[in-house]
C-alpha cells in the first residue's frame, strides 16, 4: 500500500513538472488562481523551458509525454476553443491523429504475430502509417478476394505497451479518487471513483480491437436506414485483438472546412447531420459513438457523414434516453417546470429539494441561451453555471451519463466549427420530437403496455419459487435474532482493527503526498 501511495505521488509530481517544464502552467495567470496555488504557478514559470513561450505545441507536447490517458483529455479539450482559447485548441488538434508513428517494422511484426503468417500473405500491399494517435496507428493496405478482385482497406494496429501504460495511469487516478472520496464531501457528491471506473471501462475497449470491430458492426446495423450516415464495413478475417481491418474511406475530414466547401458540400448541412446523427444514435438506439472529434469524422463524395474509430462507445438505457429526450424537449419548448420534474423523477435531484426552486435554477440556465446562435453562447460560462446548480441541489454525478455529456459537448463543438450560426435547439427539435412521439405518445404507451403484460407473465411464472425462497430466508432470520442480534468479541475486535488501519493509511497518504509536493517545489 505504501509503495502505491509513493508511486502515485511520484506520478502526480511528474505530471506537474512536465506541465510546468513545457510552459503549460505559465498560461495560467497567478492572479486568477486560488491563493494556495499562486506560489506553485510562480515556481512553474521559473522551471519552464526558455523557448516554451514561443512554442506552438507546448500543451500537446506535455500531454504526449504524460501518456495516453492525458492525450485523451487533450483530444476532448481540442474541440472547445471557447473554453480553452483558440490558440490552445489549435495546439491540441495535433493530438487527434498526428501523433508520431511507432514504426513500420513494429507494425508488420504485430500483424505477423496476430495472424501467424507473413504480412504479404495477409496484405499483399501494406503501406506506411497514414495517421497515428495515442492508442494506435492506421495504415493503408490492399487485400485480394478469392475472385481476384482487390480492395483498399484501413488497418489499425495497437501501440506496443499502451495497455500497461493506460492501466497504470487509471490505477493512479482511481486511488486518488478513492482517497478524495474518503476525505472530502464534495468528492463524494461528484462520485469521483465511479467517474474514473466509467471512463476506464469505456477506453479499455480500445485495448481490444475485436470489441471495436463488434461496435462497428452494431453501429452499422442500427443506422443502416440512415441515408446521411455511413459506417465502414469490418473485415473480420483480417481482424484480431491487436489488428482491426475495415473498409477504406476516401473522404474529407471535418476539420478541413475549406476542402469541404471546395468539394461542393454545404458546411451548414454537414453540421446539421453531425448533430442529428448523434442524437438519433443516443435516443433512438441507445448506442452512440462517444469519440466524435473531427479526426474521426469524414464527408464522403456523396455528402454522407462517415464515422471511424469506434473504440469508445456509449450506451443508454430506456430511463436515460427518456431523461435526455424530455430534458432537451423541455429546453426546446422552454417548459422549465417539466424539465425540473424529470430530474426528480429520474432520481437525479434529492426529493427534499423543491421542484419549483430547481425549475427556477433551470430557467436561469436556459433562458440566456435560448434562441441564440452558437457563437453567442459562452460554453465556459454555461458549464460554470451548471456546476454551481448541481452543487446547490446536492446532485451527484451520474456515471451512466458521463460519456453522453462529454460527447454532447464535443459534437456541439464540431458542429459549431462548421456553422458558427447553428441554432442547436432548432436542429435538435425534429429528432427529439420524433422520439417523444414514438415512445411517450400513444404508440409508445401501447408498446410499454404490451411489455408490461409480458413482464407480469414472467413474474407470475417465477412467483412460487420466489415465495419459497422468501419463507426460507425469514426462518433463518428468525432463528438468528430469536435471542437478540449479537456481535462476537472477534467481530468487534476486527471492526476496531479495520478502523485503526483506515486512520493510519489516511494519515500516511497525506504525509506522502505532502512530501512529494514539497520535493517538486524544491526541485
Amino acid at each position: 500500500m505504501i509503495f502505491l501511495l509513493v508511486a502515485d505521488a511520484a506520478r502526480l509530481a511528474r505530471a506537474g513538472y512536465v506541465l510546468a517544464r513545457e510552459g503549460v502552467l505559465s498560461l495560467v495567470s497567478p492572479a486568477a488562481a486560488p491563493p494556495l496555488a499562486r506560489p506553485l504557478l510562480r515556481i512553474a514559470r521559473l522551471i519552464a523551458r526558455k523557448d516554451a513561450g514561443s512554442r506552438r505545441a507546448r500543451f500537446s507536447a506535455a500531454l504526449s509525454r504524460l501518456g495516453p490517458s492525458y492525450v485523451k483529455l487533450g483530444q476532448f479539450l481540442a474541440t472547445r476553443p471557447d473554453v480553452v482559447g483558440a490558440s490552445v485548441a489549435r495546439d491540441l488538434e495535433v493530438l487527434q491523429d498526428r501523433m508520431p508513428p511507432f514504426g513500420q517494422d513494429v507494425a508488420e511484426a504485430t500483424i505477423t504475430d496476430a495472424f501467424e503468417r507473413p504480412v504479404r500473405d495477409v496484405f499483399p500491399v501494406f503501406g506506411p502509417a497514414v495517421a497515428a494517435a495515442s492508442i494506435a496507428e492506421v495504415h493503408q493496405a490492399e487485400t485480394v478476394d478469392p475472385d481476384g478482385s482487390r480492395r483498399m482497406v484501413a488497418v489499425k494496429i495497437l501501440r506496443p505497451g499502451v495497455g500497461r501504460r493506460f492501466a497504470s495511469d487509471m490505477g493512479t487516478f482511481r486511488r486518488i479518487a478513492r482517497f478524495a472520496e474518503q476525505n472530502f464531501a464534495e468528492a463524494r457528491r461528484l462520485r469521483l471513483e465511479s467517474v474514473v471506473d466509467t471512463l476506464s471501462r469505456s477506453v479499455s475497449m480500445e485495448m481490444d480491437l475485436r470489441l471495436e470491430a463488434a461496435a462497428y458492426a452494431e453501429l452499422a446495423e442500427n443506422t443502416r436506414d440512415d441515408p446521411e450516415l455511413h459506417v465502414p464495413h469490418v473485415d473480420w478475417d483480417r481482424s484480431s485483438r491487436e489488428v482491426l481491418t475495415t473498409e477504406w474511406i476516401d473522404g474529407i475530414k471535418l476539420s478541413d472546412k475549406d476542402a469541404i466547401i471546395a468539394a461542393g458540400h454545404d458546411p451548414k448541412e454537414i453540421a446539421r447531420i453531425v448533430m442529428q446523427s448523434f442524437l438519433r444514435q443516443a435516443m433512438r438506439d441507445g448506442f452512440f459513438h462517444a469519440d466524435m472529434h473531427p479526426g474521426n469524422l469524414f464527408v464522403d463524395a456523396q455528402g454522407r457523414l462517415v464515422v471511424v474509430d469506434c473504440g469508445i462507445m456509449g450506451r443508454l438505457g430506456l430511463k436515460e434516453r427518456r431523461f435526455l429526450a424530455e430534458i432537451l424537449y423541455g429546453f426546446i419548448t422552454r417548459n422549465w417546470r417539466r424539465t425540473a420534474e424529470v430530474h426528480f423523477e429520474a432520481g437525479y435531484v434529492p426529493f427534499h429539494h423543491s421542484v419549483d426552486d430547481f425549475a427556477l435554477a433551470i430557467r436561469a440556465i436556459g433562458e440566456p441561451i435560448h434562441s441564440r446562435t452558437a457563437d453567442q453562447i459562452s460554453m465556459a460560462r454555461l458549464l460554470a453555471l451548471l456546476l454551481e446548480v448541481t452543487a446547490l441541489f446536492d446532485m451527484q454525478t451520474r456515471p451512466e451519463l458521463l460519456l453522453l455529456q462529454k460527447t454532447m459537448v464535443v459534437v456541439e463543438g464540431v458542429a459549431r466549427s462548421l456553422d458558427p450560426q447553428l441554432d442547436m435547439w432548432r436542429t435538435a427539435a425534429p429528432v427529439v420530437e420524433d422520439w417523444i412521439a414514438g415512445n411517450l405518445g400513444p404508440v409508445g404507451q401501447l408498446k410499454r403496455a404490451g411489455s408490461g403484460l409480458g413482464e407480469m407473465g414472467h413474474f407470475a411464472a417465477t412467483l412460487p419459487g420466489l415465495l419459497t425462497r422468501t419463507a426460507r430466508v425469514m426462518e433463518q432470520l428468525d432463528e438468528a435474532t430469536r435471542d437478540g442480534l449479537r456481535l462476537s468479541p472477534d467481530s468487534l475486535d476486527g471492526i476496531g482493527r479495520a478502523e485503526a488501519r483506515r486512520a493510519f493509511w489516511g494519515n500516511m497518504a497525506l504525509w506522502v503526498i505532502a512530501t512529494a509536493l514539497v520535493g517538486m517545489w524544491l526541485g
